[in-house]
């Protein structure tokens, strides 16, 4: 039978690589979110009569 921690000593890259991408997508998703949140707040992205004026042009 094969030792647990011989199967990881020799496919450590195996096992990090798809841990390492998994994780990655789940910091870039909530970092994503994150800054949405912020920009829903930010008075530069809210929506104000003053778009009208720069139709008119």
């Amino acid at each position: 039978m094969v030792n647990f921690a011989q199967v990881v000593r020799e496919h450590w890259v195996h096992i990090l690589v798809p841990i390492g991408f998994v994780i990655g997508c789940y910091l870039d998703r909530w970092n994503d979110e994150r800054l949405s949140a912020f920009r829903n707040k930010s008075l530069l992205y809210k929506r104000s009569g003053s778009l009208a004026v720069w139709k008119d042009f």
